[in-house]
């Protein structure tokens, strides 16, 4: 059965598409404006009551949050394409702690620097140079961790690709990309070398065409 992502061609749903590329799943996208506000209409709250994307629909099951739908189909098609988890609990634990670290430490700074930089006037944002200037900061040194981090170990969890890794992509792309601050991870050693690597995965470009 055919898997229907619904949300409009960004970061969250990329997320989910990305996963699904990598795991061989067959998907199809269904178009929701949130500049028309199709995402707040009876039926799409019905999916998803908070408005939110992005949502699936697998046959009669809705799941939506992004990183929730990939830890759901990473583990469901554990066997099928690329092994997203790591081989054992211990690989698991690692890859959710990174996961946990994305969400939590590396995406807020990130997500306000593409909104005010990015998103503004848009969504009622007012551009603050204030608010930038402490989420680059904030993100600087959640990067400096990472630098250690990838100074040890090809990727996040450890010498394989994983959740972990994949679920920094499309926020990341915009930082090298539109919001213009690339340097902060080109000007890490092992931080740029990673980007390299994950950012030129042939299930990243497919997504990058599928969104254009």
């Amino acid at each position: 059965m055919v898997v229907k992502v619904y949300g409009p061609a960004c970061a969250s749903p990329k997320r989910v598409l990305l996963c699904l590329v990598e795991k061989e799943i067959e998907f199809e996208t269904v178009p929701v404006d949130i500049f028309a506000g199709e995402n707040l209409t009876p039926d799409y709250l019905k999916l998803q009551p908070f408005g939110s994307l992005p949502v699936i629909q697998d046959g009669d099951y809705i799941l939506f949050e992004s990183r929730a739908i990939i830890r759901y189909y990473a583990e469901k098609y554990k066997s099928q394409g690329t092994n997203l988890l790591g081989k054992t609990i211990e690989d698991l634990g690692i890859v959710n702690q990174w996961l946990e670290v994305e969400a939590h430490n590396y995406q807020p700074p990130l997500y306000n620097l593409v909104n005010h930089i990015m998103f503004s006037p848009h969504f009622g944002i007012v551009r603050s140079e204030q608010v930038i200037e402490e989420s680059e900061e904030k993100l600087g040194k959640v990067l400096d961790i990472y630098e250690d981090r990838l100074s040890k170990s090809k990727y996040l969890a450890g010498d394989f690709f994983s959740l972990a890794d994949l679920s920094h992509i499309p926020f990341t792309n915009y930082l090298v990309g539109p919001v213009g601050k690339g340097y902060m991870i080109k000007d890490r050693k092992h931080v740029s070398a990673w980007w390299d690597d994950i950012s030129s995965r042939p299930s990243w470009l497919k997504v990058l065409e599928i969104c254009k």
